[in-house]
């Protein structure tokens, strides 16, 4: 073995970035916390107080009432609900997608911009469920909107050419410095399309019950919540990525 090919031996299979890390641990550590710390009837007032319920919106003082935490909770719930998950398999599911197009976002945005991102993709994603379910009682849970996002947001940059699907053999930052497409580009890129296809049809199978995920409380699809999420993560990505739009850089070069 040569000494210049031992350290490509010792890079980690997966570069995942510390707070992505940390975002699975919290979300790790939450489950572990409901499942083996709480009682049943502590769970239940733990969902109440921190799952998203669009009946705490609504016009029915009693039904509000109802609800611990007050009008605290109407404003933390917007972001709370994407810690929890349903069961193993709730949680395991969006592990499996959070880590990918997370590493992919945090790497570009660096730790805090990446932080907010997902926190107000959450936000939106619940503001869609409150207007498609406006008195529901059935708390939403998961961080699927938050991920939904992400994975929209990725979409705006990972296929730029020099981007990081090109550097992803070697690693290296260099792919996440390149100016990300323009919307109007991305729209019209047939990687794009075929993607946005996919995760509908996905999404509309889920949600409309032809494949089943379950029948415990918070594992019906929110599908609306995702749609939310994905198309603010796409609209919104100019406002929180640090690199200079492509468009930026060609004015300066020819000024």
């Amino acid at each position: 073995m040569t000494q210049q090919s031992e350290p490509h031996l010792r890079e980690p299979i997966f570069n995942v970035p510390l707070v992505v890390m940390a975002t699975v641990g919290v979300l790790v550590l939450v489950h572990a916390f409901r499942m083996f710390v709480l009682t049943d009837e502590q769970d239940v007032n733990f969902l109440l107080t921190f799952a998203f319920i669009p009946a705490r919106f609504g016009s029915d003082a009693g039904a509000v009432g109802a609800f611990p935490g007050g009008f605290a909770a109407d404003l933390w719930t917007f972001f709370t609900y994407a810690f929890i998950h349903a069961d193993l398999m709730h949680l395991g599911l969006n592990l499996a997608w959070l880590v990918p197009f997370a590493t992919a976002l945090a790497r570009r945005l660096g730790s805090w911009r990446y932080l907010v991102f997902m926190l107000v993709m959450a936000a939106i994603g619940a503001l869609a469920h409150l207007i498609t379910h406006l008195g529901e009682l059935e708390p939403m849970i998961g961080a699927s909107a938050a991920i939904s996002g992400a994975m929209a947001a990725a979409m705006r940059f990972v296929f730029q050419p020099d981007g990081p699907v090109a550097h992803w053999r070697d690693r290296s930052d260099a792919g996440y410095r390149i100016p990300a497409a323009s919307l109007a580009a991305t729209l019209r890129d047939p990687r794009f399309l075929l993607f946005l296809g996919v995760w509908l049809g996905l999404n509309a199978l889920f949600g409309f019950g032809t494949i089943s995920f379950g029948t415990e409380a918070g594992q019906a699809i929110a599908w609306q919540a995702h749609v939310g999420g994905f198309f603010a993560g796409l609209l919104l990505f100019d406002a929180f990525d640090p690199v200079v739009p492509r468009a930026e850089l060609d004015s300066e070069m020819s000024g």
